[in-house]
């Protein structure tokens, strides 16, 4: 499975399990605008870094959060931002 789709399944699982509403995932989406909240994207994180067995967080120098989904999924293809 690729990067990307994982991420997918994990912000739509984390939606579900939070039971957020979740706006369409588009590498335009900013994430503010998403419907998760602060919890939910730790839970992401920490999901991810299971899977993936990675932190791109930790790993680099990332010296903002990614503001929109695309961001956010380069930073796991690319390992940092």
């Amino acid at each position: 499975m690729q990067i990307r789709e994982q991420i997918v399944r994990i912000f739509v699982e984390v939606a579900r399990d939070q039971e957020k509403p979740l706006r369409p995932l588009k590498d335009d989406l900013i994430l503010l605008d998403s419907g998760l909240d602060s919890l939910c994207f730790a839970i992401i994180i920490a999901r991810l870094e299971d899977e993936l067995g990675r932190d791109p967080f930790s790993e680099s120098d990332v010296a903002h959060f990614p503001s929109s989904f695309g961001e956010f999924v380069t930073l796991y293809q690319s390992g940092g931002v």
